[in-house]
């Protein structure tokens, strides 16, 4: 009858009328009983009912008064948290604003002012895309130089997108960040802080970036022998180095920043500084080959007799740069080959006439003349390719050297031959220390350099560099001790040691007296290498100095080498990532570190250190095919092996080693081959068609100055080990016994 979930009010109600219900019946029951005692009975029923009512209703009324007492607080701290609402509101620097499916609910005043021209728009109501829409139409936006904005100021949320953020540039430099967040209610909440100051300050460092890169270019440049100057997509000047202008022989006055290209090409013509032998000039057509991508390149003579080369390439941002180059003594030296070459080539002429009537000798003079004219064809076009081959071509001759070197120690026993043997030993050690440390300084400093960083025994390595420089510290009478570890370290192993042997080389070349020690110690999860010595150690001013090429601490003496040694250690450790710290104190020694980051131990890569045994004895009973397209060097070789007892196929190319093996009818035992041969041919190739002819797998080195990354993963994949020249001959009489051990078992 009285629902429990309906109002006080209603169930009020409904109880005043069913207690007038029972009152009425109480009454008509008296008027058609009559009885006393059915009146008694009614009544006392009915006064209990009243009683349960009533009850029921003061319980009604209790409720209704909690209800509307806890109505009562709600409705207060609504009010205090609207309160404290405004009050954030003021005290927030930025502007802020809530908006709700109706419109704008609420928003400071910083909100409100923030564009004046759609101020009188932001009022309690405003759409939330109609705000967007406002804020990308104001006229207090910064727009770009053509009046327009390219891309909408501000983008409206995505459905769904809990954040968004966008920044937005007045007219009066002022930048602001515009934050919208969509609550869990879904309302949306917009704040408006002001970015300006980190804007300018960022402005501020870009410039200043800016201007030292520029710097740094500048000085660059004025530290080359070349002659540099670039400039802009419209020809104008930029950067330029004073050589530029010694060479053109243009003045100052035309060398300023902004300065055109053809106002430049204009003076060159008018005062004849080139002597262009005729040509019609074609300046006015080298921007147009730039700007297609095209090098432009010229070779021309001033009146002075200098000779100069004249390149012009494009920059990534339409500009192009020049570079002037002094090209007198290479124009010289070539003009004098090709006289030599014509000269020699009368001569041989004349000769061939004479020596007709011997007709046993015509084949000799005739294969003569054509080695003498192809020398000099090869000679020419050498100078173009030198650099690129200089590991291989520099490296080739030392290599032979050695080998005729090591040889002749082993077959000389008078004292004093062996003196000069010994003193030419060290003048080619001396050189090929001096062409590696330039070598590894032009890799290092190449935009190019690879690294071939994998995780080794740190302790193995560390041996073989006490076993190198054990003699040079006995020599020296300096007491080298070499801490042994057993860690493992990830690095490239070929720079990380060298960086290690230069600093101990280092060490002993300075110290006079003392020892030289050698030792590790773990740093967090890196191992500190360190080098300490008892020398001269090195002044505070000359600790950063010392890294540079060419360049030895004060109070060196003669005889302690050029200055490279730091300096490559410097290059490779910053390529590696590897700390370098010098501690030291003058007169009481030095003390050189490098971090190098800790590996796994696990198992050490054959290629990567295969032997390092010492030099065998006992005769080499094997059949070597060793391929080389230098004949010194392959002779020498030839003669190594034989004294070792093997048995030598000697070939210069691919085609001759496979002419060799089918006339010997059997593959050789182990193959010892260049890299880079002639023609086009090269030590892989060699590989590849032996192991097919042999239908065995070959075990095969391959000797070479070549030092890229892909190299070493061809040996790996192809199951051949790579030697670097110039050769150990201790280190290839290890490898070729590793090598063919499995055979020979």
């Amino acid at each position: 009858m009285i629902n429990p979930d309906e109002p006080y009010e209603i169930q009020l109600a409904k109880q005043a009328k069913i207690i007038e219900a029972l009152i009425n019946r109480a009454e008509r029951g008296h008027e058609v009983g009559g009885s006393a005692y059915s009146l008694f009975e009614s009544a006392i029923a009915l006064q209990a009912e009243v009683w349960e009512k009533t009850k029921d209703l003061e319980k009604a009324l209790d409720t209704l008064g909690r209800a509307s007492s806890e109505l009562e607080i709600a409705h207060q701290a609504q009010e205090r948290t609207q309160r404290n609402l405004a009050d954030a509101m003021v005290a927030m620097e930025g502007g802020f604003a809530l908006f709700s499916e109706d419109g704008l609910q609420v928003c400071n005043a910083q909100f409100r002012h923030l564009l004046p021209d759609i101020e009188p728009l932001v009022k309690p109501g405003l759409a939330f895309d109609d705000y967007l829409a406002a804020v990308n139409a104001s006229k207090f936006l910064n727009r770009n130089e053509s009046g327009v904005t390219g891309q909408p100021m501000v983008k409206e949320q995505r459905s769904g997108q809990r954040f968004s953020s966008f920044v937005m540039e007045l007219r009066n430099d002022r930048w602001f960040q515009i934050s919208c967040r969509q609550t869990g209610s879904g309302n949306i909440t917009v704040l408006q802080t002001e970015i300006t100051d980190i804007v300018r300050e960022n402005r501020r460092e870009k410039n200043r970036l800016i201007d030292q890169q520029a710097h740094f270019l500048q000085a660059a440049f004025d530290h080359m022998s070349l002659g540099i100057c670039t400039f802009s997509a419209r020809g104008e000047l930029r950067v330029r180095n004073e050589r530029f202008g010694e060479l053109l022989g243009v003045p100052l006055l035309l060398l300023k920043k902004g300065s055109l290209f053809l106002r430049i090409v204009e003076h060159v013509e008018r005062h004849e500084i080139l002597d262009r032998k005729g040509r019609r000039s074609e300046f006015a057509g080298w921007l147009k080959s730039t700007r297609r991508g095209e090098t432009v390149q010229e070779r021309f003579r001033r009146r002075d007799g200098m000779s100069l080369d004249i390149r012009i390439h494009s920059l990534p941002d339409d500009g192009f740069i020049v570079s002037v180059m002094d090209v007198t003594m290479e124009t010289q030296a070539a003009a004098l080959l090709e006289q030599r070459v014509q000269e020699r080539t009368a001569e041989l002429i004349e000769a061939n006439r004479l020596l007709k009537i011997h007709s046993d000798e015509q084949a000799k003079i005739e294969g003569a003349l054509r080695q003498a004219k192809e020398a000099a064809e090869a000679a020419h076009t050498s100078k173009t390719r030198f650099l690129a081959a200089a590991s291989h071509d520099l490296l080739q001759p030392i290599n032979a050297a050695k080998l005729y070197l090591s040889m002749l120690t082993e077959t000389v026993g008078q004292p004093g031959v062996q003196d000069v043997v010994s003193r030419l030993n060290r003048s080619f050690a001396s050189t090929e220390s001096l062409l590696q440390a330039l070598l590894d300084i032009s890799r290092l400093d190449s935009s190019g350099a690879e690294f071939n960083v994998t995780s080794f025994d740190f302790g193995s390595a560390l041996q073989g560099v006490a076993e190198d420089l054990a003699p040079l510290a006995t020599e020296k009478r300096i007491d080298l001790r070499i801490v042994p570890s057993t860690r493992w370290v990830t690095s490239d192993q070929r720079y990380l040691m060298r960086c290690i042997q230069n600093l101990v080389v280092n060490a002993i070349q300075y110290t006079e007296r003392g020892r030289v020690l050698v030792g590790c110690r773990l740093s967090g999860d890196r191992l500190r290498i360190e080098v300490w010595d008892t020398g001269i150690g090195i002044s505070e001013e000359d600790q950063t100095r010392i890294f540079n090429e060419f360049t030895r601490a004060g109070g060196a003496g003669k005889g302690t080498g050029m200055g490279l040694g730091l300096s490559i250690v410097e290059r490779a450790c910053r390529h590696l990532d590897h700390p370098v710290r010098l501690v030291s104190q003058p007169g009481r020694g030095s003390v050189f570190s490098i971090e190098v980051p800790l590996a796994v131990p696990g198992r050490a890569s054959a290629c990567e250190n295969p032997v390092t045994e010492p030099m065998l004895d006992g005769s080499l009973d094997l059949i070597v095919m060793v391929v080389e397209n230098d004949a010194d060097e392959l002779h020498a070789m030839t003669q190594i092996l034989e004294s070792w007892g093997a048995s030598v196929l000697a070939a210069a190319s691919t085609a001759d080693a496979a002419a060799l093996t089918q006339e010997i009818g059997t593959a050789p035992d182990i193959l010892l081959a260049d890299y880079q041969l002639d023609d086009g041919d090269n030590g892989i190739e060699t590989i590849l068609t032996l192991r097919a002819l042999a239908g065995v797998e070959i075990p095969a080195v391959i000797i070479t100055a070549n030092r890229q990354r892909e190299l070493l993963r061809l040996g790996n994949e192809m199951s051949f080990a790579v030697l670097a020249k110039p050769v150990q001959l201790v280190r290839l009489r290890a490898l070729i016994d590793w090598k063919t051990r499995a055979r020979v078992v």
